[in-house]
């Protein structure tokens, strides 16, 4: 199927006025507010990035379980941006900024055929946030509070309805937790092996790092 023969969601039917209400904020904020929501939106894809990094960095001292989540974040995460991307395009759902004319947007209308829900943002941060809560909890706390602020600033910037975000958070949640389910065991009997390997310090802290395992 393809996204001109599947059925189109009506995004405004469902919380258009909420989406509006927003974007009326926003269009009334200071202006240094929206120059800081349009650069977390497009920029803070690195902090997650950021955050990955921070978790295998500590995974690399306690291993177990830890390193073993490592391993699987990212298929995990991988598996929730391509399901993320496959409803998006059977769904087919235009953007607010297209479907409501006038509305205020802080970042310019992406192209026509870059449909709306879920939103690939909100699912990114919401797959990387679960898999960083797996390997590091208090990692997980800053991870999820970004997540949520991503999630905002699409709806902020005028990009996304809300029910866009929760979706997207949503689907990235739940594919990632549902396949470390699936996957951690085989990640954790391979780790041993690959400590073997020359992947042996991506793996585990070593002597240079002052915590030789």
């Amino acid at each position: 199927m393809t996204a001109a023969t599947s059925l189109a969601l009506d995004g405004p039917s469902v919380d258009g006025p909420w989406y509006t209400q927003v974007t009326d904020t926003a269009r009334h904020a200071p202006a240094w507010l929206n120059s800081v929501a349009g650069t977390w939106t497009v920029y803070g894809v690195l902090l997650f990035g950021a955050l990955l990094a921070a978790a295998w960095w500590s995974a690399r001292r306690t291993g177990g379980r830890a390193m073993a989540a490592v391993l699987c974040a990212p298929f995990t995460v991988g598996a929730a941006l391509a399901l993320n991307a496959v409803v998006k395009n059977l769904v087919a759902e235009q953007r607010p900024c297209r479907a409501l004319p006038g509305s205020f947007t802080v970042e310019p209308c992406p192209a026509l055929n870059d449909y709306s829900f879920p939103s690939n943002h909100a699912a990114m941060a919401g797959a990387i946030a679960a898999a960083v809560w797996i390997v590091n909890r208090r990692l997980g706390v800053i991870a999820s509070v970004a997540a949520l602020l991503m999630a905002a600033s699409r709806v902020w910037t005028g990009v996304h309805y809300p029910h866009d975000v929760l979706a997207g958070l949503a689907v990235g949640v739940t594919v990632v937790l549902l396949a470390h389910a699936l996957l951690h065991r085989t990640a954790a009997r391979l780790l041993p092996a690959l400590t073997r390997t020359p992947l042996r310090p991506l793996l585990t802290a070593t002597a240079a790092d002052g915590h030789e395992r």
